[in-house]
């Protein structure tokens, strides 16, 4: 595919808005494209449920908070590792949940409700609601708000993300009385069922979008693309004569999708997020590809997530050293980290074993040394840069591409208006 056609296919596909030309309309190529993008997140969220509820968890209940994330993780892409995560899958076919949140001062916590399409439909921590704890009621469609403090989620199920502010391992088992404070209570439905996967045949995973799509319904903003999709989202009627059309969409989209990143605007060697992030719209190839490579995303507002441009299709390959740098002062509220991550094929992203156990390095990680104006240099490689050095080094992996993300957390104006920009990530 050449960069125009790329660019033509993103914008058919809402990263530019919904403005499919008319050919499109009755190109079944088109339509497997499409309908393949507008239900990866459902097939994703999907899979991060069945993992999930595989170890133990049932739904309207809590779990994990237990250790940090480490290069074990491999659950949930792009995980970090300043924070313990309380993870919940909501059931309210059965009608409202509440929600407990304990008491957390001024320690940093959110935690974000996401609809089966992968929308932040509320993030409820210290930005916005404080350190005082409180009760809420968790409503699905149409269902009366009779409880204490309302939030309005846009399908049955849901995924509730909690994150609070841990400063290393050492601390985690201190913590455990207060994450015992989060708590849900609801009655649940029926099981959710076995669906297919990504890299499942047409047939099984169009079938597996429909049934996902049934249980949750997308709204009516999508029902243009539905209606222009329905051969795969509606009826499902495949006939073998049109399976090599669907496959060469799909493929298609597979390609826009590992590349879906680059949607977003490269400043200084650094990708930054797009003012939609957590909150897609009808921006259905962002949406998915954050789905695959960042599912869970916060919007901008509570954190923003940066990955460098690297050195060939956004990663990096080389086996030198890297230098990144950042001043005394960042325009945050909260704090910043820098995350390893070794790539998979697939396009997914996940912490990588070394021999420091350290998997990011951040302004609140013990024995940083500082530069005598304040800043911080980040040596980024495979081998121990050594000396002073030492301390600073975030360890790659032995072998293959990687990347880093940078999050910053709570993230002030400067940050957000775009008046400050992290420097690139250079060869050292």
């Amino acid at each position: 595919m050449t960069r125009r056609e790329l660019m033509l296919a993103m914008s058919a596909l809402g990263l530019s808005g919904l403005a499919a030309p008319a050919s499109a309309q009755t190109d079944l190529k088109a339509a497997a494209r499409d309908a393949w993008i507008f239900g990866l997140p459902l097939i994703e969220m999907a899979l991060t449920r069945a993992r999930q509820m595989k170890q133990g968890l049932p739904p309207n209940f809590f779990a994990g908070g237990r250790a940090l994330a480490d290069h074990t993780a491999r659950a949930v892409t792009t995980p970090n590792n300043d924070t313990l995560y309380l993870s919940a899958w909501l059931d309210l076919t059965e009608g409202p949940v509440t929600l407990t949140v304990p008491e957390t001062g001024d320690r940093y916590w959110s935690l974000a409700v996401m609809d089966m399409y992968t929308n932040n439909n509320a993030v409820l921590g210290s930005r916005t609601v404080g350190g005082g704890g409180g009760t809420f009621t968790l409503c699905g469609p149409g269902q009366p708000s009779g409880g204490p403090n309302p939030v309005r989620i846009a399908t049955p199920h849901a995924w509730a993300l909690a994150r609070v502010l841990v400063d290393g391992p050492e601390e985690v088992a201190a913590l455990q009385p207060l994450l015992r404070g989060f708590k849900l209570s609801g009655k649940a439905g029926k099981p959710p069922g076995v669906y297919a996967q990504r890299d499942a045949d047409p047939a099984a995973y169009f079938a597996s979008a429909r049934e996902l799509m049934a249980s949750d319904p997308a709204t009516a903003m999508d029902l243009r693309l539905i209606r222009r999709t329905a051969a795969l989202l509606g009826e499902g009627q495949i006939a073998p004569a049109d399976l090599p059309a669907v496959a060469a969409g799909i493929a298609e989209a597979r390609g826009l999708i590992m590349g879906g990143f680059g949607s977003q605007k490269v400043i200084g060697g650094w990708r930054y997020p797009r003012a939609n992030l957590g909150d897609y719209g009808q921006d259905y190839a962002y949406r998915a590809a954050v789905a695959l490579g960042g599912l869970g995303a916060l919007p901008p507002a509570e954190a923003l997530y940066m990955r460098p441009e690297g050195e060939k299709d956004g990663l990096f390959h080389g086996d030198g050293l890297y230098r990144f740098s950042l001043p005394a002062d960042v325009p945050l509220s909260g704090f910043w980290s820098l995350s390893m991550y070794e790539a998979t094929p697939d396009g997914q992203f996940f912490f990588t074993d070394n021999p420091l156990k350290r998997y990011a390095i951040g302004d609140r990680s013990k024995g940083l040394r500082r530069r005598r104006d304040g800043g911080v240099d980040v040596w980024i490689g495979r081998s121990d840069p050594g000396g002073e050095r030492s301390a600073n080094w975030l360890p790659a992996p032995k072998t293959g591409p990687f990347t880093v993300t940078w999050r910053g957390y709570l993230p002030g104006p400067a940050l957000l208006n775009g008046e400050w920009r992290l420097s690139p990530i250079v060869r050292a």
